[in-house]
């Protein structure tokens, strides 16, 4: 099975840019669809974003629209999730998640988790 651990986070100011990257184990990687979702305590884990195969079907949640960017290499069996713009509210834990499907991993279903990277946003 897949394992998947995130990089990059940090503390960055208001208006500032992140890049976050997951690297994956699997030597498949290209047959599985990728996404960043990201969990602040005391609420549900929220999604981000989301690539399928070969950097199609690329989904963002309306709160990051227009400013985070997600993309794959599948020649280094790497996601990233490029940050720009950020707000204090973007301040989380942002976890990168692998599934067979769009479908499975928005259900939150199958999906195999990394352990997370902090992100916060502040002065």
């Amino acid at each position: 099975q897949v394992q998947v651990t995130e990089s990059g986070g940090g503390l960055v100011q208001p208006g500032g840019s992140l890049r976050l990257s997951c690297a994956a184990s699997d030597l498949t990687f290209n047959t599985y669809v990728m996404g960043w979702f990201r969990q602040v305590p005391g609420k549900d884990r929220e999604f981000v974003a989301t690539i399928g195969w070969s950097s199609s079907s690329v989904y963002y949640s309306d709160s990051v629209k227009g400013r985070f960017t997600i993309s794959r290499d599948d020649a280094k069996s790497t996601v990233y999730l490029e940050m720009t713009s950020l707000k204090p509210e973007d301040t989380a834990v942002y976890f990168c998640a692998a599934s067979s499907t769009v479908a499975s991993l928005l259900k939150l279903e199958d999906v195999t988790w990394g352990r997370g990277t902090q992100v916060t946003v502040g002065s």
